[in-house]
């Protein structure tokens, strides 16, 4: 009988250890899936108390950022304008949005002024988006700011799930929707998705040689009633995307999506803002282009070169205004693509 009191001991010993590493396990594990739906420092950024009766909102307003820094002053604008103004009382609550990342837009925007809470969801299944939890929290927030990343991871993670419907209720009650490079691309009303090529998405130069090749767009996404027409691309000056963009524009054309496509190319360190009515301003470093197909190309077929003639694209610079609504019929300039190539410098 003494001999069997180590065994015993031991058993338990062993026992306790796989309860003990179980335990750690499911700890670790709850952690994990906590961290995906919020990021944020509980104590600096949490709501206030006096925060049960909601204003009316100001908008909806939109801001579409080209990616590289952030333009600060453009997600101000963006709170200002749903508070108000930007000497209003209110405050409003905002909700980050991402399939992977950090919390590293927190104390940014609740630095802000006008700003009640900022919150941070790590969205990054289709399970996770038709959680109740993360309905509730975007439904309730005031506005929505999509960061950088993956537009095709976007789009099948969160396209036709209740984070997008939560996403459109805020626009639809006044609230502001921004995001920059991915996160703004998202927004149009013809999104290239680059679900068919790499994670750098395709570019210029192959663009154009063959518009069909591993270029594929997601439609009826979002929907917001000032960007019907549209597809918004990012990055545009530092890539040289303008062969790009003129591509999606013709293929919407040639395959019976839209008659006319105008194309918002917004550049690195910049913002298009768009308010309620329709009017854009461009704040940041750099410009934004607006380019307009509104005529069936000449060649437009797989495994050929690009012929369009005569895009218009205005060229805006920050601190000038665009109409979405009543596009100007001046202001343009005209190029055109012949076999696989623009005629003249495009910028």
């Amino acid at each position: 009988m003494t001999k069997a009191f180590p065994s015993i001991a031991r058993r338990l010993k062993n026992i306790g250890i796989k309860l003990l590493k179980m335990g750690t396990f499911l700890i670790t594990r709850f952690i994990e899936n906590w961290k995906r739906y919020f990021l944020g420092d509980t104590v600096d950024v949490r709501p206030s108390p006096s925060n049960d009766i909601r204003p009316s909102l100001g908008g909806p307003v939109l801001s579409l950022g080209g990616g590289g820094p952030d333009v600060d002053d453009a997600i101000q604008w963006m709170i200002n304008q749903v508070r108000g103004n930007s000497n209003s009382n209110n405050k409003v609550n905002v909700v980050v949005i991402r399939t992977s990342g950090n919390h590293d837009y927190n104390r940014l925007i609740y630095a802000m002024k006008g700003v009640n809470f900022v919150e941070t969801l790590v969205v990054s299944s289709r399970q996770e988006a038709n959680k109740s939890e993360i309905f509730e929290k975007v439904r309730n927030a005031d506005v929505v700011f999509f960061a950088g990343g993956d537009q095709c991871q976007y789009i099948r993670n969160w396209k036709d799930t209740k984070l997008e419907t939560a996403v459109k209720s805020v626009y639809l009650k006044g609230g502001g929707v921004g995001g920059t490079s991915a996160g703004a691309m998202i927004q149009s009303d013809c999104v290239y998705d680059a679900c068919a090529s790499s994670e750098k998405g395709i570019e210029t130069r192959d663009a154009l040689e063959d518009p069909y090749r591993d270029i594929t767009f997601t439609y009826n996404f979002f929907n917001w009633s000032n960007l019907k027409g549209t597809i918004v691309d990012t990055h545009f000056d530092r890539r040289e995307r303008m062969g790009r963009i003129m591509t999606f524009i013709a293929r919407q054309i040639k395959d019976g999506v839209s008659s006319s496509v105008l194309g918002i190319a917004v550049s690195e360190s910049t913002s298009v803002l768009v308010d309620k009515n329709g009017l854009v301003k461009v704040m940041g470093r750099g410009a934004a282009y607006f380019v307009l197909g509104n005529h069936q190309p000449e060649v437009c077929e797989p495994r050929k070169p690009l012929t369009f003639s005569n895009y218009k694209i205005w060229k805006v610079r920050s601190g000038d205004t665009f109409n979405l609504k009543n596009r100007p019929t001046s202001g343009y300039y005209l190029r055109s693509v012949k076999r696989g190539r623009i005629d003249s410098n495009p910028y």
